[in-house]
């Protein structure tokens, strides 16, 4: 797209921006050729985007041959512009690769460090949406309406996941300023309600400002058949794959990106997001990365030695001080190494082995890009942030991890040894969703404690980054201990780009950037300079902490990431316990001085409650599963009655109708041809967890897949004759539904109920469910009608895409939620909800103490 922009008389100079400490970029306005020539090019002030239409500078009379011809000059940005790859990967804590410490190889974080510079105190948010939110925005979490991910949004300003039009992202600002800008990856940014192929897509990387999008929309996905898009068109380039990889995949799309637009207009200046899906849970490498990682042998000595030697490997290499206290193991929360069986123990080397392939795996994609970069000659002027982690290693496999990950977000976080051993020979394959032991993750956040979700430990929230720009960065290998915070990445590219960030865009006044520019640590002899970056706010679900100039106040760590259910605490501001650490004399938050420091304490929590206000913090929530089952304005809302006449895959979870915690109807008005049919006629989920509507050999089926642990199927036992016929399946929920939550009581949900399947009005099958799943189906699968896309709810009965051979004439889905009596509100206070696996969901979210 060519936009216009105004004459040399109408733009004004900007600012000088500072690069370095020793050389400034300047970016008063910039012309090439003459104006209105077709090759004329020119920088803009960029305080408003996109930029006013110019005045037309050419001569119009009555005919074209007495007239002349005047063209806008094409945007550029200012001449040492540089490219910027933008690099942030998934769910990785300060101890997990080589560059720091880590054992497991990162090659390519190695040698962006060595060419550029070791960061060691970048922070995150704690959790995976709220940290790319600020990450592109420049703000807050709170203030780009992330406080939580998506998939947990509330009706709040700062918790409803949605990008306020006046807050542009980098990708937008760069867009508008002449760069070409790309989005590879992990999208978790697009609301979950708004995530269907019919848009709207303001939300997504195309409206955001990111020309050109391939990757997956949500937390996470099954990285052998993924969710996949490119743009807003969902793709399947693994069909017929066996295999196909995301994690390469999308490096090769990202190389053939970059190799079209060098050798379509090698000049232009590029901008690339890129956000690998590793190391979120699935954990999914390759075959051969598995091998390598298996003949080191790196783990066979339990987690408290691998913590121990990470330890020692970063002192040795100064990423952390020599008197850095290191605590003892959490006996309390994590069973020691030498207390597990045997079968314990084989079975925690093997998933560890996966992450630690999944993560070399990853980093040698990413030095594939790097490399084709360089290949192009234009590595020079790059400029690469690599961030290891959007928030601390996740621990949400529980103690002892899991082959499905969706069990954990169905309360089923402590699957015993001898059942997930069922899956050892093909963990991290596309037969499991799989997650590793918590107390790999303990030991992979060293020094800090404690993991993502925890945003009042470093565990949680502390990062580190490599940053190379080798025109600009000559302290390689350099170490850079300043504090800084995700929110830093945008006003630093900003600054070395010499582009100021617009004051209005269309036509919307803009929020100030509230992150600072890191860009005068790239000088030679910044590595003493005194950080810039001097307060910052962190909460995540309830759990918050305030760091200035060298303190932290930050509330005791109250519930284990897979401690999600149970009531929350009602006053998360003031029923906590704070904690008080001096971390220019406390390197990993070890030493809690609240006691000998009561004023300091005061001051710090009053700092506080000044920023939550500032940044749409509050109300303060410290309820986890409870959000996910919320009511949102999705395109299902207020609707009970769902009508389908034709085949149509791709809906996502978000976006369709939600038959958890509910009583349902699905009735089939279907015509079946001679010689008889099979096929899909509605699903939702798939392999780990899901329900299917389907004829199996010309029979009638109805499935509900719990979590890939257990399967209840009704069939009708005769084959269904030619002709039309009407296949009813009728759900009555025990339960009272999601309105327990109103009161702090989850009791309602996950409740069991009676299944009849009928056909043409004749009852063929009743089963009764004594559990149903009580918060979510497979996120990364979608709500499908004629066909199955991804997986299947059940492999033993067929594969997808398992095409509805029979016509379908009409499909009609009826959803009756449950609704509370004066009566049932009385009796929630002695409720108890359990899980599909018939443990009980304890009150793990401790009250006010």
């Amino acid at each position: 797209m060519v936009r216009r922009y105004p004459t040399l008389a109408h733009m004004v100079a900007v600012s000088v921006a500072t690069l370095l400490s020793s050389v400034a970029l300047a970016t008063a306005q910039e012309v090439s050729g003459e104006l209105g020539s077709p090759g004329a090019t020119t920088t803009i002030p960029g305080n408003q985007l996109p930029a006013p239409e110019p005045a037309f500078g050419g001569d119009i009379k009555n005919d074209a041959l007495e007239s002349k011809a005047w063209w806008a000059p094409r945007i550029v940005p200012p001449k040492e512009a540089p490219n910027v790859l933008l690099i942030i990967t998934d769910d990785s804590g300060f101890g997990v690769p080589s560059t720091f410490g880590g054992v497991i190889p990162t090659p390519t974080l190695d040698q962006v460090a060595n060419e550029g510079l070791r960061y060691t105190n970048i922070h995150s948010t704690a959790l995976c949406s709220p940290t790319r939110a600020a990450l592109i925005t420049g703000r807050n979490h709170h203030s780009a309406g992330f406080g939580v991910i998506s998939e947990q949004s509330t009706g709040f300003p700062g918790y409803n996941s949605i990008i306020a039009e006046d807050k542009a992202t980098i990708g937008r600002i760069l867009l508008d300023n002449g760069y070409a800008t790309s989005w590879f990856g992990k999208d978790h940014n697009t609301p979950a309600f708004a995530a269907s192929s019919v848009g709207p897509f303001d939300q997504w990387p195309r409206g955001l400002g990111f020309e050109y999008f391939y990757g997956f929309v949500g937390g996470d996905a099954n990285q052998w058949q993924p969710n996949l898009f490119r743009n807003t068109t969902q793709i399947y380039p693994f069909e017929g794959k066996k295999d196909w990889n995301l994690i390469t995949g999308m490096a090769d799309d990202a190389i053939d990106y970059l190799t079209r637009l060098n050798q379509t207009m090698p000049d232009k200046p590029f901008f690339v997001k890129y956000a690998p899906g590793a190391t979120h849970a699935p954990h999914h490498p390759t075959e051969e990365w598995v091998k390598k990682i298996h003949d080191m042998h790196l783990f066979d000595e339990g987690y408290e030695k691998l913590r121990a030697q990470i330890f020692e490997n970063q002192k040795r290499l100064g990423v952390i001080p020599e008197d850095t206290q290191l605590e003892a193991w959490p006996k309390d929360v994590l069973k020691p190494w030498d207390e597990l069986t045997p079968e314990a123990q084989k079975l925690f080397i093997k998933q560890v082995e996966i992450f630690a392939a999944y993560a070399a795996y990853s980093d040698h994609e990413i030095g594939r890009i790097i490399q084709s970069i360089e290949d192009m000659g234009k590595l020079d002027n790059t400029l690469v942030i690599y961030i290891n982690g959007d928030n601390g290693t996740s621990a949400e496999g529980g103690p002892l991890g899991t082959p499905n990950e969706v069990a954990f977000f169905n309360g089923v976080n402590e699957m015993p040894v001898d059942v997930q051993m069922k899956w050892y020979d093909v963990w991290g394959t596309e037969q499991t969703y799989n997650h590793m032991s918590a107390g790999w993750s303990w030991a992979f956040d060293t020094p800090f404690t404690w993991f993502k979700q925890n945003a009042s430990k470093l565990g949680g929230i502390r990062q580190n980054m490599a940053v190379s720009w080798p025109a600009k960065i000559k302290d390689k290998g350099g170490h850079r201990d300043q504090f800084t915070h995700v929110i830093d990445v945008v006003p630093t590219i900003l600054e070395v780009a010499g582009i100021p960030a617009p004051e209005v865009v269309d036509g919307i006044n803009q929020a100030p950037i509230e992150g600072t520019s890191f860009a005068y640590t790239f000088a030679d002899d910044a590595e003493k300079t005194p950080s810039r970056h001097t307060t910052q706010y962190f909460e995540m679900m309830g759990q918050w902490a305030l760091y200035h100039e060298g303190w932290l106040l930050s509330t005791k760590v109250n519930r284990a990431p897979w401690e999600a259910f149970g009531a929350a605490n009602p006053d998360p501001l003031n029923n906590q316990v704070l904690e008080l650490y001096d971390l220019t004399k406390d390197y990993s938050q070890s030493q809690d001085i609240a006691a000998a420091h009561p004023d300091k304490v005061k001051e710090m929590k009053k700092l506080f409650i000044e920023e939550a206000k500032k940044y749409q913090v509050f109300p303060l929530d410290a309820s986890v599963a409870a959000r996910i089952v919320a009511p949102r304005p999705n395109i299902t809302a207020g609707r009970t009655e769902f009508v389908y006449t034709h085949p149509m895959v791709g809906l996502p979870q978000g976006d369709s109708p939600a038959l958890l915690n509910s009583s349902y109807t699905m009735t089939a008005d279907i015509e079946i041809p001679e010689g008889g049919a099979e096929g899909m006629i509605l699903t939702s989920g798939g392999r780990f967890a899901g329900y299917g509507f389907y004829l199996l050999k010309g029979k009638p089926v109805f499935l509900w897949n719990l979590i890939d642990l257990k399967r209840v199927k009704w069939e009708g036992p005769d084959v269904l004759s030619p002709g039309q016929h009407t296949i009813e399946f009728d759900f009555k929920y025990d339960g009272l539904g999601v309105g327990t939550l109103a009161y702090n009581n989850m009791s309602g949900l996950g409740r069991g109920g009676t299944g009849t399947l009928s056909v043409d009005g004749k009852v063929v099958a009743t089963e009764k469910l004594e559990r149903t799943l009580p918060m979510i189906l497979q996120w990364d699968e979608s709500f499908d009608i004629g066909s199955d896309t991804l997986t299947g709810v059940n492999d033993a009965d067929y594969q997808p895409p398992f095409p509805l051979t029979a016509k379908l004439n009409k499909l009609t889905l009826k959803v009756d939620r449950p609704q509370l009596t004066e009566a049932d509100i009385k009796k929630l206070d002695t409720a108890q909800a359990t899980a599909v696996d018939g443990s009980p969901i304890k009150h793990v979210q401790p009250g006010p103490q």
